[in-house]
């Protein structure tokens, strides 16, 4: 099985959220900061239930799906990448919305083979809905 590092290299680097694991909570934020978290927790329920199709297409930004070669492409590399993790807890610690709007930068904790990592999940908003445009 991969480590976490090496699942932050692939190009949509969200995956390293999308294992197995409890629901992120989205409780303690609002309005756009609501909608930002919520983006996560998608993602994360999708990836529990193997939804790669609504990852590729729901959850992921469109310059996300490209680089994984589109929509076949994204869904390949996602079934992938799901069948190596077993298990990861993520909690979104903050959400940071940039001037305008337009672009998220969500800082998270993730909990992965007995180990914290933060991390953030830079979004942004397509069609009035915040995508997953990069883990850093």
């Amino acid at each position: 099985m991969r480590r976490l590092p090496a699942l932050l290299c692939l190009p949509s680097c969200a995956l390293a959220l999308s294992a197995c694991a409890s629901t992120v909570s989205t409780a303690s934020f609002k309005g756009e900061q609501h909608k930002v978290a919520q983006t996560i927790a998608n993602l994360q329920a999708d990836a529990t239930a193997g939804e790669q199709k609504k990852i590729c297409t729901e959850d992921f930004a469109a310059a996300v799906v490209a680089k994984l070669g589109g929509s076949k492409g994204c869904e390949e590399a996602i079934k992938k990448q799901l069948a190596e993790i077993d298990s990861l807890e993520v909690s979104v610690q903050s959400v940071k919305l940039a001037a305008g709007g337009a672009s998220a930068t969500a800082a998270v904790r993730s909990i992965y083979e007995g180990k914290t990592r933060p991390s953030s999940i830079s979004l942004v908003k397509e069609t009035g809905k915040w995508k997953i445009s990069a883990l850093g």
